[in-house]
Formats: structure tokens, sequence, C-alpha cells
């Protein structure tokens, strides 16, 4: 059983990007968009000129050349030049219509020299939606602003995005694929090791970046094995047993024990979908006594027995079953912060 050294690159390895899609916008002139749901996590930059990005329940920021963003998944957004008051058009419509990856705006505007602004932007389905659902701490819109070692990181990446947005050549399907994944990983950490004063983090992420219970957390998933148990965790990170779990329990919405069996279950699960291992063997080096004690805390978690989540792992999804039936994600949803106040992006020459 391989072990990495952090809890972000775990979740990384177990976070297989299903698919990946680019598209761009070439605009000029007053222009507005609103799109609507999107399940997926979104991520994007400006390449030139400048733009204004906001999401239900989020904030509105300014972009500007070389800003980079992250949109969680939600019902709505909307993106538009500075002007005020431009009547939205439906950018699910406008991007539905368009014959190539590349949607240019106002073409005549950009012939007499009106500012350009260039938006590269992705959507990265993941392949195991239980794992995904770590993710549901995400603000509705995060800027990584340029000039910052994140934006710098992505800078290479979006150069190939744009190549390959802009023409269609031989493996560009796979490129897509890959640079999208790079994009996000990229993009969680700067989430991760981001300034304090900007968008603060909530649930999983949140606790990543808090340094007692980030420290608990890489203990858990080092070691998810071992028995751990709550004063030995608080110890390790030089807490007491109660105030580490109210810590461990505000930010990542779990006691720790709980957080822990859950991640033990789901990695246990790409263990038996990995190869022919017998569901004893998996539990055993998974720290679980027996083979039914570790079946019945599978079933608890999933809503399905190891057996049925190898034959068919969508039936575990959800991967959580509440009293009447109602779905639970792998963390439950932390409460929304207040609405920050919009932010003003540097221009970058």
């Amino acid at each position: 059983m391989e072990r990495v050294l952090d809890p972000l690159s775990d979740v990384f390895a177990a976070l297989s990007v299903r698919t990946g899609s680019l598209s761009g916008l070439d605009a000029a002139g007053p222009w507005a968009l609103r799109f609507g749901v999107h399940e997926h996590i979104k991520i994007g930059a400006l390449l030139s000129g400048s733009a204004r990005l906001g999401a239900d329940g989020g904030p509105t920021v300014r972009l500007a050349a070389g800003d980079c963003f992250l949109l969680a998944a939600q019902d709505h957004f909307e993106m538009s030049s500075d002007e005020p008051g431009v009547p939205m058009a439906d950018g699910d419509q406008v991007f539905g219509a368009s014959t190539t990856r590349i949607v240019r705006l106002d073409e005549a505007g950009a012939a007499t020299g009106q500012e350009r602004t260039l938006v590269i932007g992705g959507s990265v389905h993941f392949l195991d939606a239980t794992v995904a659902r770590l993710l549901d701490g995400l603000p509705p819109v995060t800027a990584i602003r340029a000039g910052t070692g994140p934006a710098r990181a992505i800078q290479p990446l979006l150069r190939l995005c744009l190549d390959e947005v802009d023409a269609t050549r031989l493996g560009t399907p796979v490129m897509i694929g890959r640079l999208t994944e790079m994009l996000f990983i990229q993009a969680m950490r700067a989430l991760v090791e981001q300034d304090p004063e900007g968008t603060p983090l909530r649930g999983w992420l949140g606790a990543l970046a808090d340094g007692q219970v980030g420290a608990a957390l890489l203990l858990m998933h080092r070691a998810p094995e071992h028995r751990w148990t709550v004063a030995a965790l608080g110890g390790a990170v030089g807490m007491s047993r109660a105030g580490f779990a109210a810590r461990f329990k505000q930010l990542v919405g779990l006691p720790p024990l709980e957080y822990l069996q859950r991640w033990r279950v789901l990695t246990a699960g790409r263990e038996l979908l990995a190869g022919d291992r017998t569901v004893a063997s998996v539990a055993t080096e998974w720290g679980y006594s027996s083979e039914a004690a570790f079946s019945a805390a599978f079933k608890r978690i999933t809503g399905v027995s190891p057996g049925r989540y190898r034959a068919d792992p969508l039936a575990a999804a959800p991967p959580l079953r509440r009293a009447g039936g109602h779905s639970a994600s792998f963390l439950p949803h932390p409460p929304l912060d207040p609405p920050h106040p919009p932010q003003t992006m540097p221009q970058v020459p």
C-alpha cells in the first residue's frame, strides 16, 4: 500500500479526471454573459483585457490580464466587460451555437481598436463523484492574482491551452484533459497556500490550511490503517483532546474518527476496483479487525456492500444515505460566509 506525502496529493490521486473541456472567449466593446447551472468546477484566466466575474452567493471580482479564476460548482455565474448596464446574453446559448472553441463577440469593436478581452476557461469532470465531495467547501469565486507564485506557475499551461483551443490537432482531446487536470491542481495549491487575507476557505480545504488540524489530517492520510484515537491525534498536534475534537469538527464538519472512517472506506473502495484482491485482504490492510467490520462500515458510508460496489461503483453514489433516503456528501456542506466586497485586481503590463 503506497503512501503519499500529504492529504492534498492523496485527494489528487483519488480525483481521477474523467473528462476536461476547454474553450475561449474573444470579446471587444460592451458585452455581458450569464451562464446557467454547472455541476463541475471551472477554471480560467484572462490573457488580455479586463472583465468582471460574479457568481450567485459569491463576490464580484474585477479581473485583469494575467489573473486566473476558479468557480465552484453552483447555479449561475456572470462575466462581463467593465461597462455598466449591458444586457445579459445567455452564455450557454452563445457557446452552444459556436462552431469553434473560441467564441468571438463584437468583431467590429475589435476592428476599431476597442479593448480586446481574451479568456481561456475549462471544466473539470471527475470520475469519482464521491471523493469530489471533498471540494464542497470551495468558495463560489476565487481570483488568483497575476504576479503571484501560483499565477506564474499557471501561465505556461495557459499558453498550451490557447494552442489547443485555437486549432484542432492530433491528440487535442487528450491534451485538453491533461491540461485541465494540471490547471486544477495548480489552482488547488493556490487556494491552500494563499495569503490569509484572501477569500477564506471552508470545509476540508480550510481545515487543510489550518496549522494544527491540517497536521492531524496529514497524520491520518499517511497512516489511515493506524488505530488512531482523538487524544492521540490532539496530542500529536499540541492540543487537548476536547480542544482538538471541537476545532476539527468546526473546520471539517465531522468528528475526527468519523472523517477517518469515511476516508478509509473511500480509499479502500479504490483498492477493490483496482484488482482481484479479496474483501478480507483489503479490510486487513486498512486497519479493520475483520471482514465483517469492514463490510458494515463500508455499507454504512456508501449505502452498498463492498461486493456490490466492486460490481457497480456508480451504485455507491451518493456516498451516504440519511434517514428518509436523502443523500449527503462525504463531508457536510459548511455554512456560507457573508459575501466579500469586490476586489480590484492588479493590471499586468
